[in-house]
Protein backbone atom coordinates (compact mmCIF):
# COMPACT_ATOMS: atom_id res chain seq x y z
CA UNK A 1 0.00 0.00 0.00
CA UNK A 2 1.46 3.74 -1.03
CA UNK A 3 2.07 5.38 2.53
CA UNK A 4 0.32 8.36 1.17
CA UNK A 5 -2.90 6.32 0.58
CA UNK A 6 -2.78 5.00 4.27
CA UNK A 7 -2.29 8.29 6.01
CA UNK A 8 -6.04 9.30 6.79
CA UNK A 9 -7.40 12.17 4.42
CA UNK A 10 -8.60 15.27 6.43
CA UNK A 11 -12.20 13.97 5.28
CA UNK A 12 -11.50 10.77 7.35
CA UNK A 13 -10.33 12.61 10.04
CA UNK A 14 -13.25 15.12 9.98
CA UNK A 15 -15.47 11.77 9.97
CA UNK A 16 -13.64 10.02 12.80
CA UNK A 17 -14.19 12.82 14.98
CA UNK A 18 -18.13 13.35 13.84
CA UNK A 19 -18.36 9.71 14.89
CA UNK A 20 -16.89 9.92 17.91
CA UNK A 21 -19.01 13.11 18.78
CA UNK A 22 -21.94 11.18 17.84
CA UNK A 23 -21.42 8.07 20.40
CA UNK A 24 -20.72 10.49 23.18
CA UNK A 25 -23.94 12.52 22.49
CA UNK A 26 -25.69 9.87 21.39
CA UNK A 27 -28.12 9.48 18.63
CA UNK A 28 -31.45 7.54 17.22
CA UNK A 29 -29.64 5.39 15.24
CA UNK A 30 -31.33 2.13 14.46
CA UNK A 31 -28.31 -0.60 15.40
CA UNK A 32 -30.11 -3.69 13.48
CA UNK A 33 -29.66 -1.46 9.82
CA UNK A 34 -26.76 0.80 10.19
CA UNK A 35 -23.14 -0.52 9.19
CA UNK A 36 -21.75 -2.93 11.79
CA UNK A 37 -18.62 -1.14 12.00
CA UNK A 38 -20.35 1.94 12.96
CA UNK A 39 -23.07 0.29 15.64
CA UNK A 40 -20.27 -1.45 17.43
CA UNK A 41 -18.27 1.75 17.46
CA UNK A 42 -21.78 3.96 18.67
CA UNK A 43 -22.24 1.49 20.94
CA UNK A 44 -18.73 0.75 22.29
CA UNK A 45 -17.30 4.19 22.68
CA UNK A 46 -19.77 5.44 25.52
CA UNK A 47 -19.90 2.12 27.22
CA UNK A 48 -16.39 1.80 27.21
CA UNK A 49 -15.77 5.29 28.46
CA UNK A 50 -18.25 4.73 31.10
CA UNK A 51 -16.76 1.81 32.56
CA UNK A 52 -13.44 3.24 32.39
CA UNK A 53 -14.62 6.36 35.10
CA UNK A 54 -16.42 3.43 37.41
CA UNK A 55 -13.05 1.76 36.93
CA UNK A 56 -10.98 4.99 37.77
CA UNK A 57 -13.17 5.47 40.87
CA UNK A 58 -12.70 1.86 42.23
CA UNK A 59 -9.15 2.43 42.06
CA UNK A 60 -8.81 5.97 43.38
CA UNK A 61 -11.57 5.00 46.17
CA UNK A 62 -8.70 1.97 47.22
CA UNK A 63 -5.28 4.53 46.99
CA UNK A 64 -7.35 7.03 49.44
CA UNK A 65 -8.56 3.88 51.82
CA UNK A 66 -4.85 2.22 51.69
CA UNK A 67 -3.72 6.00 53.47
CA UNK A 68 -5.65 4.76 56.55
CA UNK A 69 -3.57 1.31 56.31
CA UNK A 70 -4.22 -2.55 55.55
CA UNK A 71 -6.82 -3.00 57.78
CA UNK A 72 -8.88 -0.37 56.33
CA UNK A 73 -8.37 -1.87 52.97
CA UNK A 74 -9.43 -4.96 54.58
CA UNK A 75 -12.39 -3.73 56.13
CA UNK A 76 -13.27 -2.54 52.44
CA UNK A 77 -12.22 -5.93 50.53
CA UNK A 78 -14.09 -7.80 53.69
CA UNK A 79 -17.51 -5.52 53.32
CA UNK A 80 -16.97 -5.75 49.39
CA UNK A 81 -17.59 -9.60 49.60
CA UNK A 82 -21.36 -9.21 51.13
CA UNK A 83 -21.46 -6.69 48.81
CA UNK A 84 -21.27 -9.02 45.74
CA UNK A 85 -24.00 -10.76 46.54
CA UNK A 86 -26.00 -7.45 46.22
CA UNK A 87 -23.99 -6.74 42.68
CA UNK A 88 -24.56 -10.36 41.61
CA UNK A 89 -28.22 -9.99 42.34
CA UNK A 90 -28.35 -5.99 40.57
CA UNK A 91 -26.17 -7.41 37.41
CA UNK A 92 -28.30 -10.01 37.44
CA UNK A 93 -31.24 -8.70 36.75
CA UNK A 94 -29.70 -5.83 35.23
CA UNK A 95 -28.79 -8.58 32.37
CA UNK A 96 -32.27 -9.68 31.72
CA UNK A 97 -33.23 -5.88 31.82
CA UNK A 98 -31.04 -5.56 28.94
CA UNK A 99 -31.84 -8.43 26.77
CA UNK A 100 -35.76 -7.90 27.47
CA UNK A 101 -35.55 -4.31 26.64
CA UNK A 102 -32.78 -4.93 23.59
CA UNK A 103 -35.69 -7.42 22.28
CA UNK A 104 -38.61 -5.27 22.63
CA UNK A 105 -36.61 -2.06 20.85
CA UNK A 106 -35.06 -4.56 18.07
CA UNK A 107 -39.06 -5.37 18.00
CA UNK A 108 -39.72 -1.68 17.28
CA UNK A 109 -42.06 -2.05 20.17
CA UNK A 110 -41.22 1.41 22.85
CA UNK A 111 -44.47 0.71 24.84
CA UNK A 112 -43.60 -2.47 25.95
CA UNK A 113 -39.82 -1.67 26.23
CA UNK A 114 -40.98 1.36 28.87
CA UNK A 115 -43.31 -1.07 30.56
CA UNK A 116 -40.73 -3.64 31.15
CA UNK A 117 -38.26 -0.71 32.38
CA UNK A 118 -40.92 0.41 35.23
CA UNK A 119 -41.27 -3.10 36.49
CA UNK A 120 -37.66 -3.47 36.40
CA UNK A 121 -37.30 -0.39 38.80
CA UNK A 122 -39.66 -2.28 41.25
CA UNK A 123 -38.10 -5.05 41.18
CA UNK A 124 -34.86 -3.81 42.21
CA UNK A 125 -36.32 -1.75 45.22
CA UNK A 126 -37.87 -4.46 46.64
CA UNK A 127 -34.90 -6.98 46.04
CA UNK A 128 -32.85 -4.55 48.12
CA UNK A 129 -34.50 -4.64 51.70
CA UNK A 130 -33.18 -7.66 52.57
CA UNK A 131 -29.74 -6.74 52.02
CA UNK A 132 -30.31 -3.02 53.66
CA UNK A 133 -32.34 -4.48 57.37
CA UNK A 134 -29.52 -6.97 57.00
CA UNK A 135 -26.54 -4.75 56.87
CA UNK A 136 -27.73 -2.29 59.08
CA UNK A 137 -28.17 -4.72 62.12
CA UNK A 138 -25.21 -7.46 61.61
CA UNK A 139 -22.84 -5.57 60.56
CA UNK A 140 -20.14 -6.28 63.23
CA UNK A 141 -21.49 -10.04 62.69
CA UNK A 142 -20.86 -10.51 59.18
CA UNK A 143 -17.50 -9.02 59.58
CA UNK A 144 -16.49 -11.46 62.45
CA UNK A 145 -18.23 -14.19 60.25
CA UNK A 146 -15.49 -13.11 57.51
CA UNK A 147 -12.25 -13.37 60.16
CA UNK A 148 -12.43 -9.48 60.77
CA UNK A 149 -9.35 -8.27 62.62
CA UNK A 150 -10.06 -6.07 65.90
CA UNK A 151 -9.33 -2.78 63.80
CA UNK A 152 -11.71 -3.58 61.09
CA UNK A 153 -14.22 -4.78 64.08
CA UNK A 154 -13.68 -1.31 65.48
CA UNK A 155 -13.62 1.14 63.01
CA UNK A 156 -14.91 -0.68 59.79
CA UNK A 157 -18.77 -1.49 61.18
CA UNK A 158 -19.92 1.79 60.35
CA UNK A 159 -18.25 1.61 56.59
CA UNK A 160 -20.53 -1.71 56.42
CA UNK A 161 -23.93 -0.02 57.76
CA UNK A 162 -23.83 2.49 54.95
CA UNK A 163 -22.71 0.48 52.18
CA UNK A 164 -25.46 -2.54 52.39
CA UNK A 165 -27.67 -0.23 54.21
CA UNK A 166 -28.29 2.47 51.33
CA UNK A 167 -27.69 -0.38 48.62
CA UNK A 168 -30.71 0.41 46.95
CA UNK A 169 -29.04 3.13 45.14
CA UNK A 170 -27.04 0.26 43.85
CA UNK A 171 -29.55 -1.91 42.72
CA UNK A 172 -31.18 1.32 40.79
CA UNK A 173 -27.93 2.37 39.30
CA UNK A 174 -27.68 -1.20 37.36
CA UNK A 175 -31.01 -1.41 36.88
CA UNK A 176 -32.04 1.81 34.82
CA UNK A 177 -28.03 2.15 33.20
CA UNK A 178 -29.25 -1.48 32.08
CA UNK A 179 -32.26 -0.04 30.55
CA UNK A 180 -30.68 2.68 28.71
CA UNK A 181 -28.02 -0.29 27.08
CA UNK A 182 -30.51 -1.79 26.19
CA UNK A 183 -32.57 0.67 24.00
CA UNK A 184 -29.10 1.89 22.82
CA UNK A 185 -28.60 4.97 25.13
CA UNK A 186 -25.56 4.23 25.96
CA UNK A 187 -24.42 7.81 25.73
CA UNK A 188 -26.96 8.26 28.69
CA UNK A 189 -25.70 5.59 30.93
CA UNK A 190 -22.00 7.25 30.63
CA UNK A 191 -22.90 10.51 31.34
CA UNK A 192 -24.75 9.41 34.67
CA UNK A 193 -21.57 7.03 35.82
CA UNK A 194 -19.44 10.23 34.67
CA UNK A 195 -21.27 12.37 37.04
CA UNK A 196 -21.53 9.81 40.22
CA UNK A 197 -18.25 8.93 40.40
CA UNK A 198 -16.73 12.47 39.34
CA UNK A 199 -19.13 13.19 42.21
CA UNK A 200 -17.17 10.67 44.60
CA UNK A 201 -13.73 11.16 43.30
CA UNK A 202 -14.05 14.86 44.59
CA UNK A 203 -15.71 13.99 48.39
CA UNK A 204 -13.76 11.29 48.98
CA UNK A 205 -10.79 13.19 50.42
CA UNK A 206 -12.53 15.58 51.77
CA UNK A 207 -14.74 12.86 54.22
CA UNK A 208 -11.73 10.34 54.84
CA UNK A 209 -9.84 13.04 55.65
CA UNK A 210 -11.43 16.16 56.88
CA UNK A 211 -11.26 19.63 55.48
CA UNK A 212 -11.91 23.08 57.03
CA UNK A 213 -15.19 22.13 59.37
CA UNK A 214 -15.72 18.76 57.86
CA UNK A 215 -14.08 16.48 60.22
CA UNK A 216 -11.96 13.38 59.01
CA UNK A 217 -14.67 9.95 58.98
CA UNK A 218 -11.72 7.51 57.90
CA UNK A 219 -13.21 4.86 55.75
CA UNK A 220 -16.84 5.78 56.93
CA UNK A 221 -16.35 9.05 54.97
CA UNK A 222 -15.40 6.83 51.87
CA UNK A 223 -18.89 5.35 52.35
CA UNK A 224 -20.47 8.49 52.49
CA UNK A 225 -18.99 9.55 49.46
CA UNK A 226 -19.70 6.76 47.32
CA UNK A 227 -23.61 6.65 48.37
CA UNK A 228 -23.74 10.38 47.91
CA UNK A 229 -22.38 9.77 44.30
CA UNK A 230 -24.45 6.90 43.07
CA UNK A 231 -27.75 8.60 45.10
CA UNK A 232 -26.82 11.52 43.15
CA UNK A 233 -26.56 9.51 39.74
CA UNK A 234 -30.01 7.54 40.36
CA UNK A 235 -31.93 10.74 40.66
CA UNK A 236 -30.31 11.36 37.08
CA UNK A 237 -31.39 8.88 35.64
CA UNK A 238 -34.92 8.85 36.67
CA UNK A 239 -35.17 12.28 35.41
CA UNK A 240 -33.79 10.83 32.07
CA UNK A 241 -36.37 8.20 32.16
CA UNK A 242 -39.19 10.33 32.75
CA UNK A 243 -38.42 13.28 30.71
CA UNK A 244 -37.56 10.58 28.19
CA UNK A 245 -34.46 10.17 26.20
CA UNK A 246 -34.14 9.24 22.37
CA UNK A 247 -34.91 5.42 22.78
CA UNK A 248 -37.00 5.36 25.68
CA UNK A 249 -39.47 6.91 27.64
CA UNK A 250 -41.28 5.64 31.19
CA UNK A 251 -44.65 7.66 31.48
CA UNK A 252 -45.75 8.02 34.77
CA UNK A 253 -48.71 5.72 34.12
CA UNK A 254 -46.63 2.68 33.22
CA UNK A 255 -45.05 3.09 36.96
CA UNK A 256 -47.83 1.54 38.06
CA UNK A 257 -47.33 -2.35 39.44
CA UNK A 258 -47.68 -4.99 35.90
CA UNK A 259 -47.82 -8.06 37.75
CA UNK A 260 -47.09 -10.22 34.58
CA UNK A 261 -44.65 -8.50 33.33
CA UNK A 262 -42.80 -7.85 36.51
CA UNK A 263 -43.07 -12.22 37.25
CA UNK A 264 -41.13 -12.51 33.64
CA UNK A 265 -38.69 -10.10 34.46
CA UNK A 266 -38.15 -11.87 37.37
CA UNK A 267 -38.28 -15.67 35.43
CA UNK A 268 -35.89 -14.10 33.19
CA UNK A 269 -33.67 -12.48 35.34
CA UNK A 270 -32.98 -15.96 37.54
CA UNK A 271 -30.35 -17.50 35.42
CA UNK A 272 -28.15 -14.16 35.61
CA UNK A 273 -29.14 -13.86 39.32
CA UNK A 274 -28.41 -17.19 39.69
CA UNK A 275 -25.38 -16.99 37.36
CA UNK A 276 -24.08 -14.13 39.09
CA UNK A 277 -24.22 -15.43 42.44
CA UNK A 278 -22.38 -18.78 42.03
CA UNK A 279 -19.26 -16.04 41.20
CA UNK A 280 -19.75 -14.02 44.14
CA UNK A 281 -20.10 -16.53 46.68
CA UNK A 282 -16.91 -18.50 45.42
CA UNK A 283 -15.15 -14.97 45.89
CA UNK A 284 -16.21 -14.57 48.94
CA UNK A 285 -15.23 -18.26 50.07
CA UNK A 286 -11.62 -16.91 48.41
CA UNK A 287 -11.68 -14.04 50.67
CA UNK A 288 -12.31 -15.95 53.73
CA UNK A 289 -9.45 -18.54 52.68
CA UNK A 290 -7.16 -15.19 52.80
CA UNK A 291 -8.40 -13.82 55.55
CA UNK A 292 -7.21 -17.21 57.43
CA UNK A 293 -4.42 -15.87 55.99
CA UNK A 294 -3.96 -12.64 57.32
CA UNK A 295 -5.10 -9.15 56.69
CA UNK A 296 -2.47 -8.35 54.62
CA UNK A 297 -3.05 -11.34 52.44
CA UNK A 298 -6.97 -10.00 52.12
CA UNK A 299 -5.10 -6.20 51.49
CA UNK A 300 -3.23 -7.18 48.69
CA UNK A 301 -6.15 -9.54 47.08
CA UNK A 302 -8.20 -6.27 47.20
CA UNK A 303 -5.57 -3.49 45.60
CA UNK A 304 -5.29 -6.59 42.62
CA UNK A 305 -8.62 -6.83 42.28
CA UNK A 306 -9.25 -3.08 42.08
CA UNK A 307 -6.75 -2.81 39.26
CA UNK A 308 -8.13 -5.91 37.57
CA UNK A 309 -11.09 -4.49 37.65
CA UNK A 310 -9.84 -1.03 36.56
CA UNK A 311 -8.13 -2.68 33.69
CA UNK A 312 -10.62 -5.00 32.28
CA UNK A 313 -13.80 -2.01 32.25
CA UNK A 314 -13.14 -1.49 28.66
CA UNK A 315 -13.47 -4.73 27.89
CA UNK A 316 -16.59 -5.19 29.84
CA UNK A 317 -17.67 -1.90 27.71
CA UNK A 318 -17.29 -3.33 24.59
CA UNK A 319 -18.53 -6.74 25.42
CA UNK A 320 -22.05 -4.63 26.81
CA UNK A 321 -22.13 -3.07 23.35
CA UNK A 322 -22.04 -6.62 22.10
CA UNK A 323 -25.12 -7.82 24.40
CA UNK A 324 -27.20 -4.46 23.11
CA UNK A 325 -26.41 -5.67 19.37
CA UNK A 326 -27.15 -9.40 19.83
CA UNK A 327 -30.41 -8.68 21.66
CA UNK A 328 -31.82 -6.05 19.42
CA UNK A 329 -30.83 -7.84 16.08
CA UNK A 330 -32.13 -10.94 16.87
CA UNK A 331 -35.74 -8.80 17.76
CA UNK A 332 -35.30 -7.93 14.16
CA UNK A 333 -34.32 -11.20 13.07
CA UNK A 334 -31.12 -10.69 12.37
CA UNK A 335 -28.91 -13.70 14.20
CA UNK A 336 -25.95 -13.40 11.42
CA UNK A 337 -25.68 -10.06 11.95
CA UNK A 338 -25.66 -10.49 16.22
CA UNK A 339 -23.25 -13.30 15.65
CA UNK A 340 -21.15 -11.10 13.28
CA UNK A 341 -20.92 -8.11 15.81
CA UNK A 342 -19.74 -10.40 18.78
CA UNK A 343 -16.61 -12.04 16.69
CA UNK A 344 -16.08 -8.25 15.73
CA UNK A 345 -15.92 -7.35 19.41
CA UNK A 346 -13.97 -9.84 21.00
CA UNK A 347 -11.04 -9.68 18.32
CA UNK A 348 -11.07 -6.12 20.02
CA UNK A 349 -11.18 -7.47 23.54
CA UNK A 350 -8.19 -9.75 22.93
CA UNK A 351 -6.10 -7.26 21.76
CA UNK A 352 -6.75 -4.92 24.58
CA UNK A 353 -6.59 -7.72 27.13
CA UNK A 354 -2.76 -8.90 25.42
CA UNK A 355 -1.65 -5.11 26.14
CA UNK A 356 -2.84 -5.61 29.44
CA UNK A 357 -1.23 -8.65 31.13
CA UNK A 358 2.02 -7.53 29.39
CA UNK A 359 1.88 -4.06 31.72
CA UNK A 360 0.86 -6.72 34.71
CA UNK A 361 3.98 -9.25 33.85
CA UNK A 362 6.30 -6.55 33.66
CA UNK A 363 5.39 -3.83 36.52
CA UNK A 364 2.80 -5.79 39.18
CA UNK A 365 4.95 -4.45 42.16
CA UNK A 366 5.29 -1.26 40.44
CA UNK A 367 1.63 -1.06 40.14
CA UNK A 368 1.12 -2.93 43.69
CA UNK A 369 3.33 0.05 45.50
CA UNK A 370 1.42 3.05 43.80
CA UNK A 371 -1.20 2.48 46.50
CA UNK A 372 0.83 1.23 49.50
CA UNK A 373 4.18 0.90 50.93
CA UNK A 374 3.59 -2.29 53.17
CA UNK A 375 5.91 -4.91 51.39
CA UNK A 376 3.88 -8.07 52.53
CA UNK A 377 0.56 -6.65 50.37
CA UNK A 378 3.11 -5.49 47.71
CA UNK A 379 4.22 -9.14 47.63
CA UNK A 380 1.31 -10.74 47.71
CA UNK A 381 -0.59 -8.33 45.26
CA UNK A 382 2.15 -8.29 42.89
CA UNK A 383 2.38 -12.05 42.70
CA UNK A 384 -1.64 -11.99 41.46
CA UNK A 385 -0.98 -9.80 39.38
CA UNK A 386 1.88 -11.71 37.26
CA UNK A 387 -0.02 -15.02 37.59
CA UNK A 388 -3.22 -13.38 35.68
CA UNK A 389 -1.30 -12.03 33.47
CA UNK A 390 -0.36 -15.20 31.94
CA UNK A 391 -4.02 -15.95 31.38
CA UNK A 392 -5.55 -12.34 30.38
CA UNK A 393 -6.26 -12.86 26.77
CA UNK A 394 -8.54 -15.03 27.22
CA UNK A 395 -10.74 -13.15 29.47
CA UNK A 396 -11.51 -10.38 26.59
CA UNK A 397 -13.38 -13.68 24.61
CA UNK A 398 -14.59 -14.83 27.79
CA UNK A 399 -16.29 -11.62 28.66
CA UNK A 400 -17.52 -11.31 24.88
CA UNK A 401 -19.28 -14.69 24.70
CA UNK A 402 -20.69 -14.91 28.17
CA UNK A 403 -22.45 -11.22 27.43
CA UNK A 404 -23.76 -12.76 24.12
CA UNK A 405 -25.51 -15.43 25.75
CA UNK A 406 -27.00 -12.46 28.42
CA UNK A 407 -28.05 -10.60 25.48
CA UNK A 408 -29.96 -12.89 23.70
CA UNK A 409 -31.79 -13.72 27.05
CA UNK A 410 -30.34 -17.03 27.73
CA UNK A 411 -28.82 -16.50 31.40
CA UNK A 412 -29.17 -20.32 32.56
CA UNK A 413 -25.90 -21.27 30.47
CA UNK A 414 -23.86 -19.21 31.58
CA UNK A 415 -25.07 -20.18 35.28
CA UNK A 416 -24.17 -23.95 34.73
CA UNK A 417 -20.92 -22.99 33.61
CA UNK A 418 -20.68 -21.02 36.29
CA UNK A 419 -21.29 -23.70 38.78
CA UNK A 420 -19.12 -26.38 37.53
CA UNK A 421 -16.00 -24.10 37.40
CA UNK A 422 -16.47 -21.91 40.08
CA UNK A 423 -17.92 -23.67 42.61
CA UNK A 424 -16.72 -27.31 41.91
CA UNK A 425 -13.08 -26.36 40.72
CA UNK A 426 -11.99 -22.90 41.84
CA UNK A 427 -13.08 -22.86 45.78
CA UNK A 428 -11.70 -26.68 46.23
CA UNK A 429 -8.78 -25.85 44.41
CA UNK A 430 -7.95 -22.96 46.09
CA UNK A 431 -8.65 -24.90 49.78
CA UNK A 432 -6.60 -27.76 48.22
CA UNK A 433 -3.61 -25.49 47.26
CA UNK A 434 -3.46 -22.71 50.26
CA UNK A 435 -4.40 -24.33 53.03
CA UNK A 436 -3.56 -28.25 52.82
CA UNK A 437 -0.64 -28.17 50.55
CA UNK A 438 0.00 -25.12 52.42
CA UNK A 439 0.43 -22.59 49.41
CA UNK A 440 -0.86 -19.81 51.25
CA UNK A 441 -1.97 -16.73 49.19
CA UNK A 442 0.12 -18.16 46.31
CA UNK A 443 -2.17 -21.46 46.23
CA UNK A 444 -5.42 -19.04 45.94
CA UNK A 445 -4.29 -17.17 42.85
CA UNK A 446 -3.51 -20.41 40.80
CA UNK A 447 -6.64 -21.64 41.67
CA UNK A 448 -8.16 -18.75 40.01
CA UNK A 449 -6.05 -18.92 37.03
CA UNK A 450 -6.62 -22.76 36.40
CA UNK A 451 -10.61 -22.47 36.78
CA UNK A 452 -11.06 -19.01 34.67
CA UNK A 453 -8.67 -19.34 31.63
CA UNK A 454 -10.63 -23.03 31.97
CA UNK A 455 -14.20 -20.93 31.74
CA UNK A 456 -13.15 -18.56 29.53
CA UNK A 457 -11.89 -21.42 26.85
CA UNK A 458 -15.36 -23.50 27.22
CA UNK A 459 -17.87 -20.64 27.40
CA UNK A 460 -16.26 -19.40 23.95
CA UNK A 461 -16.67 -23.04 22.36
CA UNK A 462 -19.94 -23.22 23.74
CA UNK A 463 -21.06 -20.18 21.87
CA UNK A 464 -19.57 -21.46 18.27
CA UNK A 465 -22.34 -23.99 18.60
CA UNK A 466 -25.12 -20.97 18.18
CA UNK A 467 -27.86 -22.20 20.58
CA UNK A 468 -28.23 -18.91 21.84
CA UNK A 469 -29.71 -17.87 18.61
CA UNK A 470 -32.79 -19.80 18.97
CA UNK A 471 -33.79 -18.30 22.60
CA UNK A 472 -37.16 -16.51 22.94
CA UNK A 473 -37.20 -13.82 25.42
Amino acid sequence: MNPIEATPSPEQRRSLWRELGDAIRGTGADYTKIPLRRAVFLLAVPMVLELVLESTFAVVDIWFVAKLGASAVATVGLTETFLFLLYAVGIGLAMAVTAVVARRTGEGDPEAAAVSAAQAMWIAVLASLPFAAGGILFARELLQLMGADTWTLTHGVRYMQWMLGSNMVIMLLFVCNAIFRGAGDAAVAMRVLWVSNGLNLVLDPILIFGLGPIPALGVEGAAIATVIGRGTGVAMQLWILLRGSRHIRIRIAQLAIEAATLWHIVRTSLGGIGQMIVAMTAWIFLMRILAAIGSDAVAGATIAIRLMMFTLMPAWGMSNAAATLVGQNLGAGEPGRAEASVWRIGWYNMAFTVAVSVVFFLFPRELIGLFTTESAVIDIGAEWLRILSYSYFVYGWWMVSVQAFNGAGDTVTPTKINLVFFWLIQIPLAWLLALQMDLQATGVFWAVFASETSVGLFTLWLFTRGRWKTVRV
